[in-house]
């Protein structure tokens, strides 16, 4: 038995779908647990570059099985569309997708809400993506979402949908003085997807539970990353749901000690996008640099991301708090032309260096960060074969954060294809 779980390290876009894309191709199963579509997973191979939503990443391998954990929040329509995509790239996803009845489904009233609340904030917005993710998660824990079990009875759930409707109408026009008529939209497109949901729909919880006791390899993921976890990470600047280790058990119905493995994904630098502190960001000429030199903008949205250095202090608490036992280090081929390269191993806060990672949130955006910096190896690594081709200055480089997480760098990503890829 063998169950890995992949995890973002940051405040997510660290190359998840990369590496679970490389780690799928042996085990029978991959699983997604939380999050919806406004994660994205971006994988490239050959000469082509796919971005997944939903669908697990495990799905461009043609004998991984894959499922969606009861902690995601579906959108019918967007799942419609990437099983499409997949269908035109000649993936046949008959036995192969499997979606859990838990899983709660995320409608336009939703989205409605989504946007016409982030609105409300002014210059307060969190950064929400407006695709009805935080609406259908506070559906789900006010007990009166809908959920993927649900939709075989078609006349409850048109029932159920009307009214949400009504209800939601009343939010609109009473609490945020909007027009109601905007959730007056036509939702035959959505019972048509939910409708394509229906053969794929399975009891997530014993569906991996058999995975696990058969003896399968068993690869989890998340989306986003644990410093955007709703109860740890820099809320209230955070997702609606649990990107951490914690978050595979509950959003799949995995037992705690099934789990043998947690790879932390971590980018050589940090980026994080939408609002909130973020202490070791460049704002200037080098912070764009790297954003235009690593296409740091935004998978699902286009968003550009903020940059800055690889922060350390917010690495090693990920670390704590998700028990990351592997560490696959990404897109360090983005700093190949750095004459010197900075990381962040401490803070100072009112005047008292700290190596802490802050949970309230005021006095995380009062941190300063104390950076080290190593020398460049300004040299081409994508090409690199072997550990003994990556530069002495490279290799200081990553032994700093093996010391100083005390986590083993065991994947080690040299450029954006499939083959990048370094097993140390």
């Amino acid at each position: 038995m063998s169950v890995s779980v992949v995890v973002g390290a940051q405040w997510g876009d660290e190359g998840k779908g990369k590496i679970v894309d490389l780690l799928s191709k042996n085990c029978k199963l991959v699983a997604r647990y939380q999050g919806g579509a406004n994660a994205g997973h971006t994988i490239a191979f050959g000469d082509k570059t796919y971005v997944l939503h939903l669908l697990p990443s495990g799905v461009f391998q043609k004998d991984t099985q894959c499922l969606i954990g009861n902690g995601v929040v579906i959108d019918p329509l967007a799942l419609q569309e990437e099983m499409e995509m997949v269908a035109k790239l000649g993936i046949d996803l008959s036995n192969r997708l499997f979606i859990s009845s838990g899983a709660h489904l995320i409608f336009p009233y939703h989205k409605v809400l989504d946007t016409i609340r982030e609105t409300s904030k002014g210059d307060k917005k969190i950064g929400t993506t407006g695709r009805g993710i935080g609406p259908s998660y506070v559906d789900k824990y006010m007990r009166n979402g809908i959920r993927a079990g649900e939709i075989f009875d078609i006349d409850l759930l048109r029932k159920k949908i009307s009214e949400e409707i009504k209800e939601k109408k009343k939010h609109v026009e009473f609490i945020f003085g909007g027009d109601p008529a905007l959730l007056d939209t036509n939702y035959e497109p959505i019972f048509a997807a939910i409708e394509k949901m229906k053969p794929f729909i399975v009891n997530g919880a014993y569906f991996i539970h058999d995975a696990v006791k058969s003896g399968q390899s068993v690869l989890v993921e998340g989306a986003q990353g644990a410093l955007l976890d709703i109860d740890h990470g820099t809320y209230p600047f955070v997702t609606s749901s649990n990107p951490t280790t914690g978050g595979a058990c509950t959003g799949l119905g995995l037992a705690p000690n099934a789990i043998n493995t947690v790879i932390g994904v971590v980018k050589a630098y940090t980026t994080r996008v939408g609002n909130g502190a973020f202490p070791t960001e460049l704002n200037n000429e080098l912070g764009e640099w790297i954003r235009q030199k690593g296409h740091e903008f935004g998978a699902t949205t286009g968003r550009p991301r903020r940059c800055g250095w690889l922060d350390l202090v917010a690495l090693n608490y990920s670390v704590m708090i998700n028990g990351i036992t592997e560490i696959a280090l990404t897109k360090i081929d983005v700093l190949n032309e750095l004459d010197e390269i900075g990381v962040v191993s401490a803070y100072t806060l009112n005047g008292k260096t700290i190596t802490q990672f802050p949970t309230n949130h005021h006095d995380l955006e009062n941190c300063k960060p104390v950076v080290t910096f190593f020398k460049g190896w300004k040299t081409d690594i994508r090409d690199v074969a072997s550990w003994n081709e990556v530069p002495e200055t490279c290799q200081t480089y990553i032994r700093f954060i093996e010391e100083q997480t005390g986590v083993k760098v065991k994947y080690f990503s040299t450029g954006p294809k499939r083959e990048s890829t370094l097993i140390l």
